[in-house]
């Protein structure tokens, strides 16, 4: 199994936000974000794992501000924490402006559950390699959210 480093597992998608992607506001639409989110977090955990995933839970989904008709909102996303089995994926989602500045307005954290690759086969995760002072803070958050996520699957929430 090769070790991966977090950049191998770096994903960016940039999307344009068109009249069939809003809300009764004028806004782009919760759910049209979330999908887009929740396809790239699948993207990176397939970069680091190299099989199939599965959506688990979604911590943080935070909607910061609101995107537009004509805003382009690029998406990244990459490996933050590794289980047993499961692979958390950070996602953040900015909205470019026309003077090339970046805004964030979403982010979230996405557990997906590596798939066994053949039936019956046990999950190998690779090791995460983590380089940066930044990498290695959020492991040790990532940490802290599976505990915290351990703790509410016991309490049935």
């Amino acid at each position: 199994m090769n070790e991966k480093k977090i950049a191998e597992t770096r994903v960016e998608t940039i999307h344009l936000v068109r009249p069939e992607h809003l809300n009764d506001a004028g806004r782009l639409f919760g759910g049209v974000l979330m999908q887009w989110m929740d396809e790239i977090a699948a993207l990176a955990a397939m970069q680091y794992y190299e099989g199939n995933v599965v959506t688990g839970t979604v911590d943080s989904l935070i909607f910061i501000k609101g995107a537009s008709k004509g805003d382009v909102v690029p998406l990244t996303a990459q490996v933050t924490y590794t289980g047993r089995k499961s692979i958390e994926v950070k996602v953040e989602v900015h909205v470019r402006h026309l003077n090339g500045r970046m805004e964030l307005i979403n982010q979230a954290y996405f557990v997906m559950v590596a798939l066994p690759k053949e039936e019956g086969a046990p999950v190998c995760l690779p090791r995460l390699i983590l380089e940066t002072k930044e990498e290695k803070q959020e492991w040790e958050n990532g940490s802290l959210r599976a505990i915290l996520r351990k703790e509410r699957r016991a309490d049935q929430f």
